[in-house]
């Protein structure tokens, strides 16, 4: 991890991302968890204000250091105890169905193979667990997807691998999970139409 994404993107993405506009989504992707919760991409900890009183506890993989020093402050407020599970979704060091719950708050468009981390996900959830997770991606929209494809390459290099052409709903899918509820169309945020694309669901594992 070179020093841009280690240093510099996680401040970027912990100040973009905690702001009145995003609380919603994490409002709504957060509701429902429970018990023992994996949660891909902890970052700086803005999903903890969201946590239901139903969590237990909170396995945290986070490949930046600096973000999780960013998430400490945080961290030591939580009634609720998080410890980091690892740095990377594509190899969990968890057993077969030992987590209840999997969340994914704007991941899933920074982990490298993102069907090796949904597999991953499928595995560790227990049989009849969630995955609830908000996401961008790709665009429906001809126009918005041809700037995406323009974009994408110089986005992926300056925003730590973060990739605007991947269907969110598909790579779900494809990893075996049943989607229960998919909400799709452009945030409410303050951002490029480019990166606005969001997917926003549950999806249950078999």
């Amino acid at each position: 991890m070179g020093w841009w994404t280690e240093r510099v993107v996680p401040r970027m993405v912990d100040r973009a991302l905690r702001g009145p506009e995003v609380a919603p989504y994490r409002r709504t992707v957060c509701g429902g968890l429970h018990g023992t919760v994996l949660e891909l991409g902890f970052g700086s900890g803005l999903n903890i204000p969201y946590y239901p009183q139903e969590v237990q506890r909170v396995l945290a993989i986070e490949p930046s250091d600096t973000a999780w020093e960013l998430s400490a402050e945080r961290r030591a407020r939580s009634s609720i105890p998080v410890e980091r599970g690892g740095r990377d979704a594509q190899l969990l060091d968890f057993d077969d169905a030992s987590v209840d719950v999997a969340l994914s708050t704007f991941t899933l468009c920074t982990i490298p193979d993102p069907a090796a981390a949904l597999a991953e996900v499928r595995r560790v959830l227990r049989p009849g667990g969630t995955f609830h997770f908000v996401e961008h991606g790709r665009s429906p929209d001809a126009g918005v997807a041809a700037w995406q494809n323009v974009m994408s390459p110089v986005n992926t290099a300056c925003a730590g691998g973060c990739h605007l052409t991947r269907q969110i709903d598909r790579l779900v899918i494809d990893a075996g999970l049943s989607m229960e509820n998919l909400d799709v169309g452009y945030l409410a945020v303050p951002a490029p139409m480019s990166q606005r694309y969001g997917f926003v669901g549950v999806a249950r594992r078999p």
